[in-house]
């Protein structure tokens, strides 16, 4: 269902990606909204790696409520607080992802609140 493209013509993937993903015939497409290292009550956890634990495990959920699974994510849009935590925003998801490479955006930005670290959205097709 789902089809890598690295064109040769253009630089390697600097790290667990690819630059395109195709999905092939599929029959369903979820779209998260962003989604941040909020707990059930809507508080942010204090530190990057909670925040990242945190909002995968609210993807997971969305994910599994339309039965899914990570396998399923073609598309993952990341957006942090500061630069500096590029790092282990990375290593987690691809901690999370293992060896699925969807297509992967991050950015420095904004958030709307001073203690939100991270907030991430996803596309996934089945």
């Amino acid at each position: 269902m789902l089809k890598a493209h690295n064109p040769p013509a253009m630089f390697a993937p600097v790290g667990p990606y690819c630059h395109g993903l195709e999905v092939v015939q599929p029959t369903r497409f979820l779209f998260s909204s962003g989604t941040m290292g909020l707990d059930r009550e809507g508080h942010a956890p204090d530190g990057i790696e909670a925040q990242l634990e945190t909002a995968w495990d609210n993807l997971k959920a969305i994910l599994a409520e339309a039965g899914m699974t990570v396998g399923n994510i073609v598309k993952v849009t990341t957006f942090l607080a500061d630069r500096s935590l590029r790092g282990p925003a990375t290593a987690y998801r691809q901690a999370v992802l293992g060896d699925h490479k969807p297509a992967v955006t991050t950015m420095v930005a904004g958030l709307l609140q001073d203690d939100w670290l991270v907030e991430i959205e996803i596309v996934a097709a089945a």
